[in-house]
Order: structure tokens, then C-alpha cells, then sequence
């Protein structure tokens, strides 16, 4: 089966689907993004998958090699033919506009994607729909939600989908899709009748219908229903019910071809995966510190333990003697000579706890890998570092984060914000517990680290790249490219490629 990704980022749902059965099973006819750095990491993932079907030794070598030194040329250096296949795989299209559109159609033309032998995947790109975009958009003066190009990529994927017709497609987004309105109509509802009878939606005529099927639930919408008659949130996947250890909660849609009776079977609920089983092993780091450009270990040594001894006094005085005996002693075990990491890590002795759910770390762990990519810890500024030492020291003993102002009561946590007691912010600095799954990775992350702040007060840090693709169920041989920042968006817009693996087998039985 070969298959049509669109919006893929750096490739998590088309990785589930191209890796299964070690590749025999589905076949990437064409991975489409628009964004510079992501298809560049989805171009690399490209040419690795493509050495490894090929059984390319050359090329499987120059991966590696460019993983694990820094100084080993780039595998397009190495292998220029087979870089030149993964670049035809991985192009960088920008759908929705003109030439992109034109230059796709002349890509599923050429390579005759479409029909019984193809499937359809993607995420159209979700900001407008979530809760959070829409209340940054309504603070906007003048927003007009029709005038949102994101409102309307959808469109993009509904119109590949009546040209291509495909047995099978998966289309993912945002849980803030089920109650998101566009000229006063249910968004969702909308969707719903598009893509259950796509050719109508986008010419008038008549073709194929899908019925749309719920991954956890029996519930299906096929032509004639009522979309008000269903549950829409039976079309929600709780990520960490099916072995992801993050709270990632995401609308996906699974179409069948009217012309294929095979029943479509459910996701199985598998051992939950904690944030411990996925990073508690990896290297320790510590963060940077901003804005010193050349700062040192024993500058973030120092700045720590003042922060320790502090706010340990400031506690005592509140008669939190739990947390201030903690610091207290985080001051004494505090590590001088932690590294504030790179894109390429030694790893520790051991990847994982040997309890560790064995579906999770047999798909995490690369033998032939000898470094840890994308493990670079973010800057953070003094005042910050304070605040996540507390928040983590806080979480550690309570067993449960700081609720924003509620918490940071200690002279000197409350950040300057005008609004900071106003309620809208109690999660802002968010601790992810090591005996749970982390709340939901996204893009935001790119931007600061409070809301990923790691569960060990001795790191005092945000979540590096390496650890929110674990926690996100990337490889460790998936390379991230760009600058960190970019890293961080491409991982935080992702879906998990181990749950993408799941949908993945389901489709397969029902094109089989």
C-alpha cells in the first residue's frame, strides 16, 4: 500500500505507518510539508528508511555515522543517488497556495497515487481549532475566522482526498475541533459530511462514499446520518491508554471505502508508559543560563544552590519543612560538573529501567546508536531557574504540581506578570511527574520551558529535544534538524509514530 502524507511535519504518523513490517507493509508515494527545518528531518528520516528497505550497507553506514560524529559527512555526501530518491519521498510543499497545489497534483499524476492501492494520512494544521488559538485569535482586533488560512487546510486535504479517492484514509487534529464554529456551523459536523462523500463536497458530482469509523469505540458516521444523532468524542484517542506515556488527547478519523466491508477493529489498550520508563535514564544535564553567552558549570552550580538555600529559608519560615529540608539537601547533592548537553550525548550505561513496558523500549532503543541526539538542555534565566528548582522540589513531595499563584507563595517565585493572580494561570509552570504519563506535548514548547519542566530538581531544567521525542515515542535514531527551537515545534506538532504504528496495523487488515 503506498501512501499520501500530508502536513507531515517531520513525519510521526507517516513513521508508524512506513515502519511497519519493517517496511513491507506501507510504502511513503509522497510526504508533503511546507515548513524549511521539518522537511528537512523528514527528508533524512526519508533516506534512512530507504537505506534500510534497500538493504543499502553504504547508506545505512553513513547514517550512522553522521548520528554519532559530528565531523562524518552528511549522508546526501555519502550516497548522492539514494538522497536523491528520499528528496523525491520528502518534498517541501505549501498546500493552499497555487503552485504548491499544482506541483502536488503533478506528483500524485506522475506516480499514480490513487485508488484501491493507496491510503491517505494527515494532519491539517490544528492552532485555529484549539481552545487556546482560538481565544489568542478573538483578542485579536479585526480576526476574522473565515479569513484564516488554517480554518481552511482542511480543504486542502479534503480536495486530495476526492482526486485520489484512496481504500483507507486518517485524518488527525485537535480535541478543540469538536466545538469549534465557522459561520455559525458546528466545524466538525461539517467534516464529517465533506469527507464521508468527498467528490460531492468539492464538485457537486456524485463518487465514492466513506463511512468514518472511531478507533476506540463502535460509534460510525456514514452518508444520511445525522451528525447530531453521534457522540463526537467517541472520535477522541487518549494517547496514554494505548502505551504512550503522555496525556495526548487528539480527534482521529478513520475512513473506509464504501466498496470495503471488511470491519474496521479498535485500538487495544496496552501497559501504561511512565515519563520515568521513558527518560528517567538518559543522560543528567543542566540547564544554560541567560543571558551569560559563555556561562559555565559553576555558574549554574552557584546560581542553583543561592536558589536552594533561599528558598529553603523562605519555606522554613511558611513552615514548609518538608520542602525545605528538601533543598537543603538538593544544595548538598547538586552535581558542579553537569554538562549542559549538545545534539550528540554519550549515553548513560543503560537506556532504560529493565521494567520498562517491552513494546515501548524495543521500539525506542537503536543498538548501533552510540550518542543521545537532540539532548541539549534550553537556556533559562536565573529568576526561572529558581522557580522550576521549587516547582520540582514541590511536585516531588506532594506528588502532584503547583497550581501558579496558589503555590508560589515564597518571596521572589511569583514571575512579574500583572495578571498572574487572575486564575488563567495555574499551570503555567507545569512539573512532569516521573510515575505518570507528561501532559500533552506541544509547539508551545518551542517557545519557553515551563510547561515541560523536568520531574529531577538536580537537573532544575526544562525537557531537552531527546526527551519530549520520548515522551512524543520518536526513536532514538530519528534526527531532528534545524535550530533547537525548530526541533522543539516539530516534535511538540507531531503525533506519536508508536501510536501511528497501531492505526496503522488496522488499516492494513482492512487492505489486506
Amino acid at each position: 500500500m503506498r501512501v499520501i502524507d500530508l502536513f507531515s511535519g517531520p513525519g510521526g504518523l507517516g513513521e508508524g505507518f512506513a515502519s511497519l513490517d519493517g517496511g513491507s507493509a506501507f510504502e511513503i508515494g509522497v510526504s508533503a510539508e511546507m515548513e524549511r527545518s521539518a522537511h528537512t528531518t523528514l527528508t533524512l528520516r526519508a533516506f534512512f528508511r530507504l537505506a534500510k528497505i534497500n538493504g543499502d550497507k553504504k547508506a545505512i553506514n553513513a547514517y550512522y555515522a553522521y548520528c554519532n560524529s559530528a565531523s562524518a559527512n552528511h549522508p546526501s555526501v555519502e550516497v548522492p543517488l539514494l538522497w536523491q530518491a528520499a528528496q523525491q519521498e520528502a518534498r517541501q510543499i505549501q498546500l493552499g497556495n497555487a503552485l504548491g497545489d499544482q506541483l502536488l497534483d503533478g506528483i500524485l499524476k506522475n506516480k499514480k497515487l490513487g485508488g484501491d492501492d493507496t491510503i491517505l494520512i494527515g494532519g491539517p494544521p490544528c492552532q485555529a481549532y484549539s481552545r487556546i488559538g482560538r481565544v489568542k485569535n478573538n483578542s485579536k482586533p479585526g480576526y476574522v475566522p473565515e479569513d484564516d488560512i488554517r480554518h481552511t487546510l482542511y480543504l486542502e486535504y479534503l480536495k486530495v482526498l476526492s482526486k485520489t479517492l484512496p481504500a483507507v484514509f486518517v485524518m488527525e487534529n485537535v480535541v478543540g475541533i469538536l466545538s469549534s464554529t465557522l459561520k455559525g456551523r458546528r466545524v466538525f459536523h461539517d467534516i464529517l459530511l465533506d469527507l464521508c462523500d468527498p467528490v460531492r463536497a468539492v464538485s457537486g458530482k456524485n463518487g465514492p462514499t466513506y463511512v468514518i469509523h472511531s478507533l476506540t469505540s463502535e460509534t460510525r458516521y456514514e452518508k444520511g446520518m445525522n451528525p447530531d444523532e453521534i457522540d463526537a468524542r467517541d472520535f477522541v484517542i487518549k494517547s496514554e491508554n494505548y502505551g504512550i506515556p503522555q496525556k495526548r488527547h487528539r480527534v482521529i478519523l478513520l475512513g473506509v471505502r464504501e466498496d470495503n466491508n471488511t470491519p474496521a477493529e479498535l485500538l487495544r489498550p496496552s501497559t501504561g508508559v511512565t515519563v520515568r520508563d521513558a527518560i528517567g535514564r538518559l543522560p543528567a544535564l543542566r540547564s544554560q543560563i541567560s543571558p551569560l553567552r559563555d556561562d559555565s558549570p559553576s555558574d549554574w552550580y552557584r546560581t542553583v544552590t543561592e536558589s536552594c538555600l533561599r528558598f529553603a529559608k523562605y519555606a522554613k519560615k511558611e513552615n514548609l519543612i518538608e520542602i525545605s529540608s528538601r533543598l537543603k539537601e538538593i544544595s548538598r547533592e547538586l552535581d558542579s560538573n553537569l554538562s549542559s548537553g549538545a545534539d550528540r550525548v554519550q549515553f548513560s550505561d543503560q537506556y532504560f529501567d529493565p521494567d520498562t513496558p517491552r513494546q515501548y523500549s524495543k521500539w525506542i532503543i537503536d543498538p548501533k546508536l552510540e550518542v543521545c541526539l537532540n539532548h541539549q538542555a534550553k537556556s533559562h534565566m536565573t529568576s526561572d531557574l529558581g522557580r522550576y528548582l521549587y516547582a520540582s522540589v514541590f511536585s516531588e513531595i506532594n506528588e502532584v504540581g503547583p497550581r501558579g499563584y496558589k503555590d508560589f507563595t515564597l518571596p521572589g517565585l511569583a514571575p512579574d506578570h500583572a495578571n498572574w493572580e487572575s486564575g488563567d494561570f495555574l499551570d503555567r509552570f507545569k512539573v512532569q511527574l516521573f510515575d505518570g504519563p507528561s501532559s500533552t506535548i506541544t509547539c508551545h514548547i518551542s517557545k519557553d520551558g515551563h510547561s515541560i519542566i523536568h520531574p529531577d530538581p538536580l537537573q532544575c531544567r526544562a525537557l531537552t529535544v531527546r526527551e519530549a521525542a520520548r515522551l512524543q515515542t520518536f526513536p532514538d535514531n530519528y534526527f531532528f534538524q534545524g535550530t533547537r527551537t525548530e526541533q522543539y515545534h516539530q516534535v511538540g506538532n507531531a503525533v506519536p509514530p508508536l501510536l501511528a504504528r497501531q492505526i496503522a496495523k488496522i488499516v492494513l487488515k482492512l487492505t489486506s
